[in-house]
């Protein structure tokens, strides 16, 4: 595993080189991301990869089922630096069909590891007969709670309601984003 990982590393900066010169010259001058990035753990969804942004524009925060919570120090640092620091333009929350998480939240997995943050899962669907929802409806309904989770976090709520939200779902099975309405309008890519 190595030995794959050192070769696909060399191959990328000389590809780099060869396109660009001068590329980590200027990642050396620092970050300037376009956007904040919430997106699952999940191996299948890499924001940077599904979305063919190069390094440097997207600052990317991960978790199992893109959770926004406000106890998770770890997302919450990332926001504030993200909003405070960096000055993002946008928010990009990515959730996924067939999630892993999501799957485990609704066929009520009760591993002690997992229990505390499957019950944030298990919260985008306390109105909702999850049982009935396709794997799609299932990743819009949750993404659309993190919307409204993101929207009453004090770091946003503080450093970030001039920033709007992009809710978008990744599907795993035709490689396409849809882009999620919310709040009576829809964010489009062109306005990214």
């Amino acid at each position: 595993m190595e030995r794959k990982l050192k070769r696909n590393n060399k191959l990328f900066f000389e590809e780099m080189r060869k396109v660009d010169p001068h590329f980590f010259d200027r990642m050396v001058q620092g970050q300037e991301p376009e956007l904040f990035v919430l997106a699952c753990s999940d191996s299948r969804v890499s924001p940077s990869v599904i979305t063919q942004m190069p390094l440097g524009k997207l600052f990317i925060h991960r978790n199992i089922g893109n959770q926004v919570n406000e106890h998770d120090e770890s997302f919450s640092a990332s926001l504030y630096y993200a909003l405070k620091h960096l000055k993002v333009k946008g928010i990009l929350i990515i959730g996924h069909t067939h999630c892993g998480g999501i799957d485990a939240a609704v066929n009520g997995n009760n591993e002690e590891a997992l229990k505390p943050w499957l019950k944030g899962i298990r919260e985008s669907f306390i109105n909702e007969n999850s049982t009935q929802m396709c794997t799609g409806q299932l990743s819009e309904t949750h993404l659309l709670k993190q919307v409204e989770r993101l929207n009453g976090h004090p770091i946003y709520k503080e450093f970030g309601q001039h920033i709007p939200i992009i809710p978008v779902v990744y599907h795993i099975e035709n490689g396409e984003i849809e882009f999620i309405k919310y709040q009576e309008r829809t964010v489009n890519a062109k306005d990214m």
